[in-house]
């Protein structure tokens, strides 16, 4: 059995050897640069379900998102400046999950309600941790599959810390929020709404949804903290989004010089 297992993992790492160089050659060359591995390709893999050209990242398997969300932490959250912070990411992307524990280390959690790689079971409409635990939550791409999405966002706001703040990411498909939770028919929901485990198609009224919860909302674009020869570069494209800055606290600036309402740095 010892041999078995020894020529399978020969074999593995043989293939998988072979795999990445084919994937070298396909994507050679220094058009796309991915910040969240750091390395350069001649261009992003197409990906999605209706397929996007240029959209993910060969090496690490970063999106749109992903991308633009690293660069935003890396220069204008501190998230990474040294200080001993409680950070929630729930139903977290394997992509960041590594590096932002290597980060935060034993202040770093990770949640889910089905995902047993997450380290805590976690209902994100009843949270079963005290008011104030947390610095950071980041949360993308979850609030679309949960039928209470407003009781969530109440829960996310309860646990945070003043003058802590949150990033709760999804996707915005149309101009107003449509939902009907009379819709229980996985065919009629992904036809509806996409995806069959989707409840609602998120309109720019979430911004709203994030202010009726208590939070005082900075919408950020791309281009408030990206150049436009990084943009094209690193494939930030319309299918990144926007990011949503939700703070606890009313203030007018943050202690790094963003002025949460106007949506400029100082």
């Amino acid at each position: 059995m010892g041999i078995v297992r020894l020529l399978r993992a020969a074999t593995k790492a043989f293939t998988d050897k072979i795999r990445c160089g084919i994937r070298s050659l396909v994507y050679f060359g220094n058009k796309r640069h991915c910040p969240v591995c750091n390395r350069d390709s001649g261009k992003f893999r197409e990906f999605g379900i209706v397929p996007r050209e240029d959209a993910q990242c060969p090496h690490c398997g970063a999106l749109e998102r992903h991308r633009l969300v690293w660069v935003y932490l890396k220069r204008k959250n501190g998230l990474f400046g040294g200080h001993s912070l409680n950070m929630l990411h729930v139903a977290p992307e394997p992509i960041f999950e590594e590096l932002l524990r290597q980060r935060l280390g034993s202040g770093y959690l990770t949640a889910d309600l089905n995902n047993p790689r997450a380290m805590v079971r976690m209902d994100i409409t009843d949270i079963r941790y005290p008011d104030d635990s947390f610095d950071v939550i980041y949360c993308s791409h979850v609030l679309e599959h949960v039928p209470d999405d407003k009781k969530a966002m109440r829960e996310f706001l309860r646990v945070l810390k003043p003058n802590g703040w949150a990033m709760l990411l999804v996707p915005i498909i149309c101009e107003r929020t449509f939902e009907d939770p009379t819709i229980a028919d996985p065919a009629e929901r992904a036809r509806l709404f996409g995806q069959d485990d989707h409840v609602r198609n998120y309109g720019r009224d979430y911004v709203d949804r994030l202010r009726e919860a208590g939070f005082d909302v900075s919408v950020i674009l791309p281009g408030d903290f990206m150049t436009g020869e990084e943009i094209v570069s690193m494939g930030i494209t319309p299918a990144a989004g926007e990011i949503y800055l939700c703070r606890k606290w009313l203030s007018q600036t943050t202690d790094h010089g963003f002025n949460m309402h106007s949506g400029n740095y100082d």
